[in-house]
This record gives C-alpha cells, structure tokens and sequence, in this order.
C-alpha cells in the first residue's frame, strides 16, 4: 500500500502483477472499489459506503470462483486450500456487511483490513499458485475464450 496525497490509497505497482492479465485486471478492479471505499470515507457518505462495499462483496465474490475454476482446470495441487482462503475472507467480509447494516461505522477499519489483506494475498497466496500454473492458466483461459467466444469470463461477472 502506498501513500497518494493525504489519504491511504492502494496504487498498482508490478510486484502486484501475477502476469496472467485476466487475473491482474481483476485484481485492479477490487483495488478500485477499495479506493472507492476511501473516497466515500472521505465525504463521508453512509450510503455510498454501503454501495461500495456490496459491489466490492459481488465482484470479489465472481473473481474468487472465476480464479478458482481456473486453479481446477489447471491441476493446482493447492487449489481446495486456495479457495478455503477465499471462503474465510468471505465470512469475514459477510461480518463488515452486518455490522455496517446494523449501522456501525465500520469504513475505515474496513478500508485498513481490505488494503492489507487484498496485497498480502496477491503477493503470498496467488503468487504461490502463478509459477507452477501460469502456462496451464493461460491455456485455459485461451482454450475457453476460443470455444465460448470469451462468454465464460462473463457468467462470473454479470
């Protein structure tokens, strides 16, 4: 994470880059709803962070199974660990949204955790699995995109 003006934003940077672009601008994208999240913080706007946080929750929801369906076809050997990561993080993202529901001001304690867990996965947990699947990954995504003219990236993000 890294300091933009006086609020704590995530900037991409190439140590961030799994090398697979399906992956990494799917990973942008969650960078952008935590930055979103920062902005809302800022004006501060209850509705707008509730807005934020379920997209957040949606689109992170469809990256964590788009990823793992790739993990499965490819063979990862830590492909059932790698995806009980995602479903802790998912219970503890489901608790920010109730306690944000029940009207506890839970943003800036979301924003911390979202910035640090979403850097330290990408850099331990899916760098783990690039090296050893890469190829396999990006045969993949090729074989898939030929044969459902790229369709099936789209089931996970409606």
């Amino acid at each position: 994470m890294h300091l933009k003006g006086t609020a704590l934003k995530i900037i991409w940077t190439s140590d961030l880059s799994t090398g697979i672009d399906v992956i990494d601008n799917q990973h942008m994208r969650i960078v952008d709803y935590i930055n979103q999240l920062q902005d809302a913080i800022q004006q501060p706007n209850r509705l707008q962070i509730g807005r934020v946080l379920d997209e957040l929750v949606d689109y992170t929801m469809s990256h964590f199974a788009f990823e793992e369906s790739l993990q499965e076809a490819a063979g990862y050997l830590y492909a059932k660990p790698h995806k009980g990561v995602h479903g802790m993080f998912v219970k503890r993202i489901e608790k920010y949204q109730e306690r944000h529901n029940s009207g506890e001001n839970i943003a800036e304690e979301l924003h911390a955790m979202l910035g640090i867990w979403l850097i330290h996965h990408i850099k331990r947990d899916d760098m783990a699995y690039v090296a050893e699947v890469k190829d396999s990954l990006l045969g993949v995504i090729a074989e898939r995109a030929r044969n459902n003219d790229g369709g099936w990236i789209k089931a996970f993000f409606k």
